[in-house]
């Protein structure tokens, strides 16, 4: 985890589910294979409806067609981020799309975990409602250790929650390595 996140933000509305983020269609690839774990970050939330993105009409997709990266860094989305079934195949999917963070008013507690354990992307929670003031394509700053995202068109800061002890997991890179590091696994 790096100190400083910036890039264009992508913005989702509420409720956005895994099936969304990663619809079960696109789970037929091999997560460790690299050319099949990189079809993750092309189809990553191909399944959220445009009304649910806050998106224009006609949407901008996270990745382009025949992308395998997108030209977004940070997910500022809504409440209960991550629903639905228990894939940790969502977080992975939004980093194989170059995904850093995901800045959602809440989580489901599933998304949550796999996103951490896995180290996949850097799960903070907003102190007020993000998606209501940013735009798709809007250039943001997470300032890390500060606990703040700078909306860079406005110039504003918003407070973020504190990560607390899932920071030492997400620095370590995943709750494996993280056992390994501090003894408690070889």
């Amino acid at each position: 985890m790096k100190d400083r996140i910036e890039g264009r933000a992508y913005v989702l509305g509420d409720s956005i589910d895994t099936d969304q983020i990663i619809p079960a269609a696109h789970l037929v690839y091999s997560m460790t294979e690299p050319e099949e774990r990189r079809m993750y970050g092309r189809y990553a939330c191909i399944g959220v409806p445009n009304d649910q993105a806050g998106l224009p009409e006609g949407g901008i997709p996270l990745t382009k067609q025949d992308a395998w990266k997108s030209e977004f860094t940070v997910v500022i989305a809504g409440s209960n981020f991550g629903c639905g079934s228990s894939r940790e195949h969502a977080p992975f999917a939004l980093q194989e799309a170059g995904i850093e963070a995901v800045v959602a008013t809440s989580y489901a507690r599933i998304f949550y975990r796999n996103a951490v354990d896995g180290g996949f992307v850097v799960p903070f929670e907003s102190q007020e409602r993000l998606i209501d003031v940013i735009r798709t394509g809007d250039r943001v700053v997470i300032d890390v250790p500060a606990g703040t995202l700078t909306h860079e068109p406005t110039g504003e800061t918003h407070l973020l929650h504190p990560l607390g002890d899932v920071a030492g997991i997400l620095r370590a890179g995943n709750v494996f390595e993280y056992a390994r590091q501090a003894g408690f696994i070889r």
